[in-house]
């Protein structure tokens, strides 16, 4: 048991946590939320990692139910964070974040993420999903 950012209880399972690591999509967004150090908001996910939104979404949600990520709404932006200050769970991502990265997947979320948090404006996201394709409904 451990307690998130706004004091409300969570149970973790250990069983939970690894049924949600067991998706890479899930992996590429814990890898580079800790490999970054940052927060985001789904439509910096949706441009980094190339994915649909209503996938990133769903992937999000797992990954919060699961103990692994925290949300805090601001205005119509929702920014995701790791859940850290829990040993295992540190321990947990300098796990993920030392896997090989063989075919430059990785390399190449990180690189996208750090461009796409260049167009934040006071430090937050204000632009919404700019890989207009993947935007919930597509074009």
């Amino acid at each position: 048991m451990r307690y998130d950012a706004s004091m409300r209880t969570i149970n973790v399972k250990p069983q939970e946590v690894f049924q949600a690591l067991a998706d890479s999509t899930r992996i590429r967004v814990v890898r580079l939320l800790a490999e970054t150090r940052e927060e985001a908001c789904l439509c910096e996910l949706v441009d980094s990692l190339l994915e649909p939104q209503y996938k990133l979404s769903r992937h999000v949600k797992v990954l919060r139910q699961a103990g692994l990520l925290s949300a805090e709404k601001e205005g119509r932006w929702v920014y995701h964070r790791l859940v850290e200050g829990v040993p295992y769970l540190d321990r947990l991502y300098e796990a993920l974040k030392a896997l090989p990265d063989a075919d430059g997947r990785f390399a190449h979320d990180v690189e996208q993420f750090r461009w796409r948090m260049c167009l934040r404006e006071d430090g937050r996201c204000r632009v919404g999903i700019q890989t207009t394709e993947l935007v919930e409904g597509g074009e």
